[in-house]
């Protein structure tokens, strides 16, 4: 039977990595969008297009921000189990998921595209 602090150390070291991994790529859409919208203005296109592209780049704004705070608690959560359980220092989901926080920790450091 596996040890229950592993599964829940697992648990947490993944939901961390996907809310990085989610962080990350809303912040790549928006540039993308704010790049489009400087395109179609450039070209002097429709007042509408340009509104409708605002308002998916408002969207993955929006995301890129619940995606920070998701990202803050779980890291949180995560830094606070691995103090905990440091007993488990030795194992490999231990080692994986110091790792998956320490680049966390860059990613909540990094503004990105707010």
């Amino acid at each position: 039977m596996e040890d229950p602090r592993i599964k829940t150390l697992r648990i947490k070291t993944g939901i961390v990595k996907r809310l990085t991994k989610e962080k990350v790529m809303y912040e790549k859409d928006a540039d993308k969008q704010r790049q489009r919208i400087q395109k179609l203005k450039d070209e002097g296109k429709d007042e509408h297009d340009i509104r409708n592209k605002d308002e998916v780049l408002w969207e993955s704004l929006s995301m890129v921000t619940y995606c920070q705070r998701q990202l803050v608690k779980a890291f949180d959560e995560l830094k606070i189990l691995l103090e905990t359980e440091a007993a488990l220092s030795e194992s490999e989901e231990y080692i994986s998921a110091k790792k998956i926080l320490e680049e966390a920790e860059l990613e909540l450091l990094n503004p990105g595209a707010l």
